[in-house]
């Protein structure tokens, strides 16, 4: 991982003027900042002090928001999505236990939270976390992997900077996985891949890879080589340092690293040679020292393999086994070390005010705030929109416009989401994901501070592909039935609701029958309805 420099005695100054607004206990500034617990004195000063203030402000966000990560987890149906979340989520110390998708325990992973991904042992709706790893927060969209739910996969690739694309290593590149990877292109998001279940038998990494460069056209390279496949599958090589990673203890949090085993020295130098070959052919600095017969240092070759993931010209692929707790943590360091923070990312709004003249965001939180809502929910106390934060800072009572309506609203509360669990915050700022209560709005509106017009582009919602008729079966219920659609369609805009002329009936479309089934399942549970399909 790049060491970045002490911060400077100015930009200490600068934030002794910061100070915690919720927690009584001491924070870090950095700590302060990805919490969101801190508000700005302003003092008077010389508009040449106040300047330099100014650029110090400016480098001292751009050096946190460098700490910051906003991921999502994509995938084929059941290659393990959810559960690499659910380790993730244990070895960055936010949930104490691992519980299984399909638990015997009948707890089910953290990020199923709905009791129909429970009880189908499948992810239905993308879900928001966020924990930390190595001084770093990682914000992290589990989304799912059936081709039904599609939409969810879309609306989060649509606010995230960066992705882990994981492929099953007996399955390989299936449907759903050339899906994913063309959404990921469309919204030009970089990204690793991560090639998961070498436990099983049958698990063949290399001929995955050459799925990923025959099928998804990837211009990619193993970082990893496993040591042992199926059974006997005991650890990791890594192809940049040059050292061997084994996982111990009852959850394999534990990780020992040694020197590579003898007998797979002479296979781990030949990979590492196809690994700098690969990264040479996009990257010119690294490619001057290959040709001119130079030692590659293990910093050299990161700094590369950074440089053309961000610009999406390369995707290093890792590998480990989830449900064995293998390889769990050295992606947790690849997603830091390759994947881009906010500030590396360019993002673009639509200037209304000017024709929808195309405008960067500078992705600073001193700008105008600009959130896009990308995802509904109705919750026990009210709508709960999630937001991404391309700029600026929004706090808890501020009043915000909706740019696409022209309504100005209040926050009446702020949190931000671990799966289905709320921890309420006094404000955030640009680079995070957090959710609103109680704000009326549509997927996909803009909201900004009432400064600026802006509005941000929209994502592709494909149309719907199956019809069903259905109606109450009792006369008593059409008000929850009728509650039920409107909250359905809002929710999901690949669920549509017509009637048909002839017959008078209502129709529902959907991406498939089990997004179909799904929310009819879902009337009968939370809405008492018993539909008639």
């Amino acid at each position: 991982m790049t060491t970045r420099s002490a911060r400077s005695s100015t930009a200490r100054l600068l934030f002794s003027f910061c100070t915690a607004s919720i927690s009584p206990a001491p924070q870090t500034s950095r700590a302060a900042l990805l919490t969101g617990n801190f508000h700005l004195r302003y003092f008077s000063a010389g508009s040449s002090a106040a300047a330099r203030l100014g650029e110090e402000k400016e480098a001292w966000w751009k050096e946190s928001l460098q700490k910051i990560r906003n991921i999502g987890i994509s995938a084929h149906i059941d290659s393990g999505k959810t559960t690499l979340t659910e380790r993730i989520l244990y070895y960055t110390g936010r949930i104490r236990k691992i519980h299984e998708v399909r638990g015997r325990d009948g707890i089910g992973a953290k990020m199923d939270s709905m009791d129909l991904e429970r009880e189908k042992g499948i992810t239905i709706q993308s879900a928001a976390t966020y924990c930390s790893w190595n001084d770093y927060q990682v914000n992290i969209i589990d989304t799912p992997g059936h081709v039904d739910f599609t939409i969810e996969v879309e609306r989060a690739l649509h606010v995230l900077d960066g992705a882990v694309l994981v492929l099953c290593c007996v399955g390989g590149v299936q449907s759903q996985s050339i899906t994913v990877d063309r959404q990921m292109r469309r919204y030009e998001v970089p990204r690793i891949a991560f090639i998961n279940k070498l436990d099983r038998m049958g698990a063949d990494p290399w001929k995955v890879l050459n799925q990923a460069r025959t099928k998804l056209r990837h211009h990619t390279a193993a970082v990893q080589i496993p040591i042992g496949l199926e059974d006997d599958f005991k650890g990791l090589i890594d192809l940049v340092n040059m050292k061997a990673y084994y996982f111990h203890g009852s959850n394999g949090e534990n990780v020992v690293t040694e020197d590579i085993p003898a007998d797979l020295e002479a296979s781990a130098l030949e990979k590492r040679r196809e690994l700098i070959e690969a990264v040479s052919e996009v990257d010119d600095q690294l490619a001057e020292a290959f040709l001119s017969d130079e030692p590659i240092l293990a910093a050299n070759l990161e700094e590369a393999i950074r440089r053309v993931t961000v610009a999406r010209k390369f995707i290093p692929v890792f590998m480990g086994s989830a449900i064995k707790n293998k390889g769990v943590q050295p992606l947790l360091d690849g997603v830091l070390s390759y994947l881009p923070s906010p500030t590396e990312v360019s993002n673009y709004a639509l200037d209304q005010t000017k024709n929808e003249e195309k405008v960067e965001l500078s992705g600073s939180p001193a700008g105008p705030l600009v959130a896009l809502a990308f995802k509904l929910e109705e919750g026990q106390f009210g709508q709960l929109t999630y937001l991404r934060i391309y700029e600026g800072v929004i706090k808890k009572g501020d009043f915000i416009t909706n740019v696409n309506t022209g309504k100005k609203v209040k926050v009446p509360r702020l949190v931000r989401m671990h799966s289905n669990e709320k921890e309420d915050i006094q404000q955030a700022h640009a680079g995070q994901i957090v959710a609103v209560f109680g704000v009326d709005c549509a997927s996909g509106d803009t909201f900004t501070d009432g400064s600026v017009k802006y509005t941000m582009t929209s994502m592709s919602v494909p149309e719907p592909v199956m019809s069903l008729a259905i109606s109450p079966v009792s006369k008593d219920s059409g008000g929850n039935f009728s509650k039920a659609l409107n909250r359905f369609q809002k929710e999901d805009p690949t669920f549509r609701v017509g009637l048909d002329a002839e017959s008078g009936q209502t129709i529902i479309s959907g991406m498939g029958e089990l997004h179909l089934e799904v929310y009819v399942e879902r009337m009968r549970r939370e809405y008492k309805v018993l539909p008639f399909c």
